[in-house]
C-alpha cells in the first residue's frame, strides 16, 4: 500500500508542476474524448401511452422508491466481484429473492436476500464511465473479450506487466482501463468496440426497465432509465445521477470521459435529450457533496460575463432541481462549526464522514480543496445541502437566479444491486466481496484495514436512505413532474412521512382536518416558492406520520435559512411538536427501546423572526426516537472477544435516531 501511496504521489507531483490535479481516474482516462461517430440524440418520437393508473388520489400519495443503484455493469461493483445484473436489481426491489457474494461458477450469490416491504419506484444508475470496457470484457462476442487485458480482468491469467500494474498494484480494473486514453486491445484502435459494448449495456439497461415497469392500471412499480455520470476531479465527489422521464433517451449515456465538467453534461444532455425533438427529458441528481471538498456548490462561473453567468446557472437550475442528502456513503445536510455559519444545531453530527471535533478537516472558508474521497484535503460549508441553499439565495441576489432551489432526497448507492436495503437490523452491506461478513462490514480487526472511503473504516457507513414523492399516481409521469416541481422529501431509511405547507392565508386549524387540501388551496406545498412580499409571517403548517414498521416520532422541526448582507450565512432551528427531553432510550445491551413517542405530529407555526424584506427557505426534519445504529447491532452479534476495533471506538456511534427532511419553501421577497 505504501508503494502505491508513493508512486501515486511521485505521478501527482509531476503533473502538478504542469499546472493540474489529476486522479487516478483522470489519469487512467481519455479526457473529454468524444465518441466516433458523434452520440445520436434521442429519437424525434413521442414517449409509449400507458393504461391510466386505478390508484390515483387527486391529494397526492407518498410513494418511495431508491435512485441510486449499481449492478454488474458497474467498474467498481464489477472490479469487486459483484456479478449482479440489472434484472436482479429490479426483481429485489419488487419483493423478489436474489444472492449476494460470493458468487459461484454459475454466477449464483451464496447469500440469499428479499426485500420484506417491495419499493414503488426504482432506477439502476450503473457508472457511466467504463461500461463499454466491461461490457467488451464479459461478452464473448465482442473480439477485446479474448484479449489479454480482459483476461486478466476476468482472473483467468495474471496482470500483464505494465507501467499501470507496476504503479497501481493488480485491481481488476486497472487491466481495462488506457492511460490516457482507451485501451486499444480491448476496445480496437478507434476505440469503436468499446463504444458498441456501452451501447449494448445501455441498451440492456433500457430493455429490464421496460420489461419491470408496470404499465397495467395496477402501477405497481416503476422505472426509470437513468446511469450515475461520475467526476472525481482531484479527487474529490462531483457525481450525480441521471434520470430520465421515460424511454426516449440518447444513443449512449454521457459520461465524465466525453464531458469533464457538469456544464458539459447538462449543454450535452440539452442536446442530446431536453431541445431535442421527441419526448425526451433528463433531470441530474447531485450526490456526496460531504466527500466534494466545496465543488459540487461552488459557483463556477463568477469570471465568465454576465449573460453567460445567468445561462449556466438557469441551465443549473433547470437540470438539477434535486440534491441527495443521505446514502450508503453519509449524510450530507450540515455540519458545526462552519466558516461564517452562524446559529447552533446539535444535530448535525449525524451519520458524517469526515471526521469531527478533534478529527475535523481543515476549513477551505471561501475556496476549494482536493481529495476528500481519501479522506483528505480541506472542508468547506459548500459541502454541505443547507449551505447550498444560503448560497443560492445569495446569487439570486446578485444575479438573478437561484442556482441551488433543490428538493431533498435519499438513496442507497448500494453497489450489491439491492435497491431499498435500508433496515439497520438487517443490514447485509453495500460494497460487493468488501462486507460480506460482519467482520468487513465493521472494518477488520486493525488499523491497516480500517481505512476505506474517505479515510474512514466500512463502520462510519450506513444502510443508506430513500427518497419519497408526494403524486398523484405511480406512473413515470406523475413521479418525473414531482421531481421537477420538488415535492419530494428523503428518509435515513424509515418510510416516515413529512408533509408541509406554507401560506400567509393558511387556516389555524389546518391540524384539524383536511390538511393537505387545505395546504394546496391557501398555500404552496414542500419545493414551492413565495415570490411576493409579506407584511408579516406566513402560517408554516408542518405534519409527520411515522413509519407504521418503525420507531416512534419524538419531535418536528423547522429548520430557517438565510444570509445577512455582509454575506455571512444564518441557521435557526425551531422546535414545534414533539418532545426532545421524552426519556425515549435504546438499551445498548439488547437494542431494546423503551419510552414515549408519536405516530403522528402536526403543527401550524408563525415565524417570530420574520423579516419581510429578507430572502429566506424553511425546511422540517422530523426525529424517531433513539435506536441501535446497524453497526452495533452487529458488534452485539459477535463474541466480545471477535469485535473488531469500530466496536470500542468512539467515532462509531452505538446510538442514531433516524429522520426525515422535508423539500424547503422559499421566501423570495425580491
Amino acid at each position: 500500500m505504501f508503494k502505491k501511496s508513493i508512486a501515486a504521489f511521485v505521478l501527482l507531483i509531476l503533473i502538478a508542476g504542469a499546472g493540474l490535479w489529476m486522479n487516478r481516474h483522470e489519469l487512467l482516462s481519455a479526457r473529454a474524448a468524444q465518441w466516433t461517430p458523434p452520440v445520436a440524440a434521442a429519437p424525434a418520437a413521442s414517449a409509449q401511452g400507458r393504461t391510466p393508473c386505478a390508484d390515483n388520489t387527486p391529494l397526492r400519495r407518498a410513494w418511495f422508491g431508491d435512485l441510486h443503484v449499481h449492478t454488474a455493469y458497474s467498474f467498481d461493483a464489477r472490479g469487486r466481484d459483484m456479478l449482479a445484473t440489472v434484472d436482479d436489481a429490479y426483481r429485489y426491489a419488487r419483493g423478489q429473492e436474489i444472492g449476494l457474494g460470493p458468487f459461484d461458477e454459475n454466477r449464483v450469490g451464496q447469500r440469499r436476500i428479499r426485500l420484506q416491504r417491495p419499493l414503488d419506484f426504482a432506477a439502476v444508475t450503473d457508472h457511466a464511465e467504463w461500461m463499454g470496457e466491461i461490457s467488451v470484457c464479459t461478452d464473448p462476442r465482442f473480439k477485446g473479450y479474448r484479449s489479454e487485458s480482459c483476461r486478466a480482468f476476468r482472473g483467468e491469467i495474471e496482470t500483464p506487466d505494465s507501467i499501470v500494474s507496476r504503479l497501481f498494484g493488480k485491481a481488476p480494473m486497472l487491466n481495462i482501463i488506457g492511460f490516457g486514453e482507451r485501451k486499444e486491445q480491448v476496445c480496437g484502435a478507434d476505440a469503436g468496440m468499446c463504444r458498441e459494448g456501452l451501447k449494448s449495456a445501455w441498451q440492456e439497461t433500457q430493455r429490464s426497465a421496460e420489461q419491470h415497469y408496470d404499465r397495467t392500471q395496477g402501477c405497481r412499480f416503476t422505472t426509470f432509465n437513468a446511469y450515475e455520470y461520475s467526476n472525481s476531479s482531484a479527487r474529490s465527489k462531483v457525481h450525480r445521477n441521471v434520470i430520465f422521464r421515460n424511454e426516449q433517451v440518447p444513443e449512449l449515456p454521457v459520461s465524465s470521459l466525453e464531458e469533464s465538467d457538469p456544464l458539459g453534461l447538462w449543454d450535452t444532455l440539452d442536446a442530446l435529450c431536453n431541445q431535442a425533438a421527441g419526448d425526451c427529458e433528463a433531470l441530474s441528481i447531485p450526490h456526496n457533496s460531504n466527500v466534494s471538498n466545496g465543488r459540487s456548490f461552488a459557483i463556477a462561473w463568477g469570471a465568465e460575463p454576465a449573460q453567460e453567468q445567468r445561462r449556466q446557472a438557469l441551465l443549473r437550475a433547470r437540470f438539477e432541481p434535486l440534491v441527495e442528502m443521505m446514502q450508503v456513503k453519509g449524510e450530507s445536510e450540515c455540519k458545526p462549526g462552519m466558516w461564517q455559519v452562524f446559529g447552533e444545531d446539535e444535530l448535525c453530527d449525524f451519520e458524517k464522514m469526515r471526521g469531527l471535533g478533534d478529527m475535523a478537516p481543515q476549513d477551505c472558508e471561501d475556496g476549494i480543496g482536493a481529495g476528500a474521497i481519501m479522506g483528505l484535503g480541506c472542508q468547506s460549508r459548500l459541502d454541505f445541502v443547507r449551505y447550498a441553499l444560503i448560497e443560492g439565495m445569495a446569487e439570486e441576489q446578485r444575479i438573478g437566479i437561484n442556482p441551488y432551489r433543490f428538493g431533498f432526497v435519499g438513496s442507497t448507492d448500494t453497489h450489491n444491486a439491492s435497491p431499498g436495503d435500508v433496515d439497520e437490523d438487517a443490514f447485509d452491506g453495500c460494497c460487493a466481496n468488501r462486507d460480506t461478513t460482519v467482520q468487513e462490514r465493521l472494518g477488520g480487526s486493525d488499523d491497516a484495514t480500517r481505512r476505506g472511503f474517505a479515510g474512514r473504516s466500512n463502520a462510519a457507513r450506513n444502510p443508506g436512505g430513500l427518497m419519497g414523492i408526494w403524486a398523484q399516481e405511480n406512473s413515470r409521469d406523475a413521479l418525473f413532474d414531482a421531481m421537477q416541481r420538488r415535492e419530494v422529501f428523503a428518509t435515513s431509511g424509515p418510510r416516515l412521512q413529512p408533509r408541509f405547507f406554507v401560506g400567509e392565508n393558511l387556516p389555524q386549524d389546518m391540524c384539524n382536518g383536511e390538511f393537505a387540501a387545505k395546504g394546496y388551496t391557501h398555500g404552496v406545498p414542500m419545493g414551492g416558492v413565495i415570490e411576493r412580499r409579506l407584511s408579516g409571517s406566513p402560517v408554516f403548517a408542518a405534519a409527520v406520520a411515522a413509519d407504521p414498521e418503525g420507531g416512534l416520532l419524538q419531535r418536528l422541526q423547522i429548520i430557517k435559512v438565510w444570509h445577512d448582507q455582509a454575506g455571512r450565512f444564518h441557521q435557526a432551528v425551531h422546535d414545534v411538536a414533539g418532545d426532545a427531553h421524552n426519556g425515549a432510550a435504546a438499551d445498548l445491551a439488547t437494542c431494546a427501546v423503551s419510552g414515549p413517542g408519536s405516530t403522528q405530529l402536526c403543527v401550524t407555526w408563525k415565524d417570530p423572526d420574520f423579516a419581510p424584506d429578507q430572502a429566506a427557505a424553511y425546511y422540517t426534519r422530523a426525529l424517531e426516537n433513539p435506536s441501535c445504529r446497524w453497526s452495533w447491532r452487529q458488534c452485539l452479534s459477535l463474541p466480545v472477544a471477535e469485535r473488531p476495533a469500530a466496536c470500542s471506538d468512539p467515532d462509531t456511534p452505538r446510538i442514531i435516531q433516524e429522520r426525515v427532511w422535508s423539500s424547503p419553501v422559499w421566501y423570495a421577497p425580491g
